[in-house]
């Protein structure tokens, strides 16, 4: 700029000297040279700033994936300017933190259903097989977080396969779970007497979720149909749900039915059969204690023990409604990006309901510590340093034949 300041100095001093026509001829060379100088220091300028901006290219998602993997990051992806640093960071650590509560979590619920005697019923091994799929869950977390740091997906194809099977297991097990245990409670409330599972039908119940848990599982892990690919920040793998192609659109409808409809429409059935049960039953006792002339036909331990199922069963209908919070984002997600306008899935769009998703399997075990009264009388026995106090049942002999989950009712006539 110095030199443009001097050559427009001289130009102005050569323009007032100027009276003769070859003055006015050396004036207008003089101007093509200002102008020319001017074009010249502002080219020097431009070049300057565009060498020292990034380069943009560098900066879209997938932009450090080589060519050989490109294929893991769908072109709409590609698109979007890569998260900073800090994005990656952060989710890591907020990552880290659900393992932790996860690991601590299900652990516990797993140690302490398994070897508590009144803990150790046919209807509590739903409780630990949720626990398990939500461990599995737990298990991809370490991925997700290494994947953080190197911002991209650690392993490639196989690394992301691995992931998203762990994923898929995990989501559609726990779905049908939560059926098995819905069911459990319709059978524990409405028909106490006989209607309880044994350990044999509770056993074949939970190889039956692993079964459900592996088509859609299996499938895309093998290449038979569907496929695992990156989404969101390119550190998380899933199903493939932005594919325009016919097969993909079927794929994805068929796992959402199969996922997500076909658990909710049981879960529902049996909660709204059991409700109706209930309120069926009581009515009943009312009229009949009306009848007689007296206040109640129920007795204080049955009323006790009645008391105990139905807190469990809220304590399953909350586990069931954060599995609704928990995934039905990430469903929408996936339904938009199939059927609908895909330019609303945002990298960030698509990731928080993955993180949602992940949440609800660090919640399970500490709604069972606020909510469930007998693990919590084994928590307080066993994991002092949680803080967790709860008080014995009285009654003796009775409160012990009191079953958290599937203990048989005591037959009154004994």
């Amino acid at each position: 700029m110095s030199s443009l300041l001097s050559y427009i100095t001289t130009v102005s001093t050569m323009r007032r000297q100027a009276s003769t026509s070859q003055a006015i001829m050396r004036r207008r060379s003089c101007d093509e040279i200002l102008f020319m100088i001017f074009l010249f220091e502002c080219g020097k300028m431009r070049a300057t700033r565009i060498s020292q901006m990034p380069n943009v290219q560098d900066h879209l998602l997938g932009w450090n994936i080589p060519q050989d993997h490109m294929e893991l990051v769908h072109p709409h992806w590609r698109g979007f300017v890569a998260p900073g640093k800090y994005w990656h960071i952060g989710m890591a650590l907020v990552y880290f933190m659900l393992l932790v509560m996860s690991f601590v979590g299900n652990g516990c619920v797993v140690w302490i259903f398994s070897t508590s005697k009144a803990l150790r019923t046919p209807s509590n091994l739903f409780i630990i097989n949720l626990a398990i799929f939500d461990l599995v869950m737990a298990v991809e977390i370490p991925m997700l977080i290494v994947n953080s740091f190197v911002e991209r997906p650690v392993g490639w194809e196989l690394g992301c396969d691995i992931y998203a099977a762990l994923g898929s297991v995990s989501g559609i097990g726990s779905a049908i779970t939560n059926a098995a245990i819905a069911y459990d409670r319709y059978r524990t409330i409405s028909c106490p007497i006989d209607g309880r599972l044994n350990g044999k039908q509770a056993a074949v119940m939970i190889v039956f979720t692993w079964f459900w848990a592996m088509p859609f599982t299996v499938l895309p892990f093998a290449k038979i149909w569907g496929r695992y690919t990156t989404e969101g920040f390119l550190t998380t793998c899933s199903f493939d749900f932005l594919s325009d192609d016919q097969d993909t659109k079927v794929f994805v409808g068929a796992i959402f039915a199969w996922s997500y409809c076909i658990p909710m429409m049981f879960i529902v059935y049996f909660y709204s059969q059991l409700i109706k049960s209930v309120r069926r039953h009581e009515k009943m006792l009312r009229e009949q204690a009306k009848k007689m002339n007296v206040k109640s036909l129920v007795s204080t331990g049955q009323d006790k023990e009645r008391s105990t199922e139905m807190r469990i069963a809220k304590v399953a209908f909350t586990i069931f409604f954060l599995f609704v919070c928990a995934w039905t984002p990430y469903a929408v997600v996936t339904l938009i990006a199939t059927f609908g306008n895909r330019e609303l899935i945002t990298p960030f769009s698509s990731m928080l309901p993955a993180v949602f998703a992940k949440t609800v399997s660090c919640l399970d075990p500490w709604v069972y510590a606020i909510n469930h009264p007998r693990y919590r009388q084994e928590l307080t026995k066993r994991c002092q340093w949680m803080g967790i106090h709860e008080n014995e049942p009285s009654g003796g002999g009775q409160a012990e034949a009191v079953s958290v989950t599937t203990e048989r009712l005591k037959n009154d006539d004994a």
